[in-house]
């Protein structure tokens, strides 16, 4: 069995999130025996297309799709000397999951059995507000109760986001800071302690800034304080962590065991948080869940991408023993996913649970291959 050939898949419709609407990039992965593992990465579809063509199929084609371990470090070593930690990655994350999707396929068995079983029978959930019902920054109450009625108890929400990026994340005016407060004051008015409440803050304050909000948001209760630094600093977080009570949490940003291993080995966040198509694939969150098991920190991924993504991510949270929660999006797998997938993997009850088919038991659905929107390429030679 060989890979025979690489087709990449991108829908320039894209998600929503904070940065407004991002595209996709779908990987195929082809053997000659007519078996196809899917991956996924987004955004900068065309940068890791790009990757995938020009670099990583001279590494893939030919090649025995079940040596995943080899591949992943000869993909690393050929694009590694000019740099690994943007397209590049993102380019191999999503060929590495379409590889344990074929994997799965190959064998019969779904990705986390392939993990090493099953530690949980549903996997725990919290909503990121992306929501198509109601703004948090308007009605976060409604959106509370609304929430807690499809029996889920936490979410994450971003307030601080239009003042950081008014104030380049230099400053914030008592005035402002308590504005700020209010979706999370209300909140707890509608439901009190029933809902965790995670913070997110997209990398966008500076250390005097992000200590007094962290300051001011001591006394809700919240779970985790989220990227309210750029990545790129460890020490500046280290200084955050000692100046609050609340729980760090870092972050889909950093990308494979070694950026990771400095924020696990010095204690400087609570909870570890990769992102399978941004980190290395699930190949990569594999290692850093273990290098997070070793210092007893639990994981909690970030799934806020494509399909692919979500059932990528619910493979690897039912198979780790440390996971804390899983991320999800009820504005996604409701909406964004329909006529996408075959399953969009909606949540019941608060939980998600992985499919037992083969491999990741999704696939994209056959009128995604003659939409307008979508640009698909074929590589069966390098180039």
């Amino acid at each position: 069995m060989h890979i025979s050939k690489i087709e990449t898949i991108r829908f320039n419709r894209g998600i929503t999130v904070h940065a407004g609407a991002v595209n996709w990039l779908w990987v195929r992965v082809h053997t000659d025996d007519g078996l196809i593992g899917l991956g996924e990465t987004y955004p900068a579809a065309e940068s890791a297309e790009a990757v995938i063509a020009h670099s990583l199929s001279k590494v893939l084609l030919g090649r025995d799709p079940r040596e995943i371990d080899r591949l992943w470090a000869d993909m690393l070593l050929t694009i590694g000397y000019h740099g690994w930690a943007g397209a590049e990655m993102r380019a191999i994350s999503a060929i590495d999951i379409a590889l344990w999707d074929l994997l799965g396929k190959i064998t019969g068995q779904p990705i986390y059995q392939l993990l090493g079983g099953k530690s949980r029978e549903q996997i725990r959930i919290y909503n990121t507000c992306y929501d198509h019902v109601y703004d948090f920054n308007q009605e976060a109450g409604k959106l509370a109760q609304n929430l807690a009625a499809m029996g889920i108890r936490a979410m994450k929400i971003w307030p601080f986001d239009a003042t950081a990026l008014r104030n380049q994340g230099q400053f914030i005016t008592p005035a402002e800071l308590q504005k700020c407060l209010k979706p999370v004051e209300q909140i707890r008015e509608a439901v009190g302690d029933a809902m965790e409440i995670a913070m997110e803050f997209h990398g966008y304050w500076n250390l005097p800034s992000a200590v007094r909000i962290a300051q001011a948001l001591e006394s809700y209760g919240i779970l985790w304080l989220e990227e309210m630094l750029p990545q790129d600093n460890m020490q500046a977080y280290r200084l955050l962590a000692n100046e609050t009570r609340i729980p760090l949490c870092l972050s889909e940003r950093l990308m494979t065991r070694y950026q990771f291993r400095e924020v696990v080995e010095q204690g400087i966040a609570r909870f570890v948080m990769p992102d399978i198509c941004w980190c290395g694939g699930i190949s990569e969150a594999k290692k850093i869940a273990t290098l997070a098991e070793t210092h007893y920190l639990p994981i909690a991924p970030h799934n806020c991408g494509g399909p692919i993504l979500h059932f990528a991510s619910m493979h690897l949270a039912m198979n780790v023993t440390n996971l804390f929660i899983l991320e999800s999006v009820r504005r996604h797998y409701l909406k964004e996913y329909e006529g996408i997938v075959t399953n969009t993997g909606p949540s019941s009850e608060g939980w998600l649970k992985a499919p037992s088919e083969p491999g990741l038991g999704v696939d994209l659905h056959p009128s995604v291959f003659s939409r307008s929107d979508v640009v698909i390429k074929n590589i069966t030679e390098s180039l």
